[in-house]
């Protein structure tokens, strides 16, 4: 899917979108104080945010909307101002496997523009309402030979991922249900510096490969041990010492 079909998919960000996140200020100076946020471009010089502002288009994605499928080719990246996005991956016969759940001020779909640019690898979809900005692939390879340091924040962002992923298949490979729900909470919650994680039964089972009743069982026995407390779509945790020792079992 090409960068044109993609945004005439989604439209035209709202004016009343624009109006909550920053009264008073032109679409271009909401993209730019967006995009000097972003931790890849914090080196750049505000004249290039300026010209990136005019360049990038701005969009809305609904909770649950779909921002790409795996599968699709698109030679753009998505940077993601409010709201958060999960990436899925999807097997032939429908299970789910949420490998992150992104916050603002970051990146996604990369793979995309890596190597011999395949098509991605898995699906992004809006776990709430999202304000996305979409940098071609032209404009980010001009970035990176003008101005080296937003490559070196590049690869710094993808290593900490890998890292991140490798620690996911250690666990995988060898904990149980409930030391893998445990290592779940603390990354969302340090993810979103905030010790609620916003999350569902179902999502975090997709997150960790395990059955729901499973995952609530696992909750409910960590509630009963003050751990945790247990709410509508979250879950507060108590006793991070206690999860971090349950993460490590």
């Amino acid at each position: 899917m090409r960068i044109g079909s993609l945004l005439a998919a989604w439209g035209r960000p709202r004016a009343t979108d624009i109006a909550l996140t920053l009264s008073g200020s032109s679409p271009n100076a909401l993209k730019a104080h967006y995009l000097s946020s972003i931790d890849v471009f914090r080196d750049l010089p505000r004249s290039e945010v300026d010209r990136l502002a005019e360049t990038t288009r701005m969009i809305t994605c609904e909770r649950g909307r779909v921002v790409y499928r795996a599968g699709e080719s698109n030679e753009a990246l998505f940077l993601l101002k409010t709201g958060k996005v999960q990436i899925v991956r999807e097997s032939a016969d429908g299970k789910r496997l949420i490998s992150s759940v992104l916050e603002p001020h970051t990146f996604f779909g990369e793979m995309a523009l890596i190597g011999q640019r395949l098509p991605q690898d898995s699906t992004a979809e809006a776990v709430e309402s999202a304000l996305i900005c979409v940098l071609s692939r032209k404009d980010l390879e001009r970035l990176i030979m003008q101005y080296p340091k937003v490559g070196i924040r590049f690869l710094e962002q993808l290593s900490a991922r890998l890292l991140e992923t490798e620690a996911v298949v250690e666990d995988f490979a060898f904990k149980g249900v409930p030391a893998r729900l445990a290592g779940a909470l603390l990354r969302l919650s340090a993810t979103a510096q905030e010790a609620t994680v916003h999350a569902s039964h179902q999502e975090l089972a997709d997150m960790i490969a395990a059955y729901r009743e499973t995952v609530t069982l696992a909750l409910d026995e960590f509630q009963s041990h003050g751990v945790v407390r247990l709410g509508r779509r979250s879950i507060e945790i108590l006793d991070e010492l206690a999860l971090e020792k349950l993460a490590a079992s």
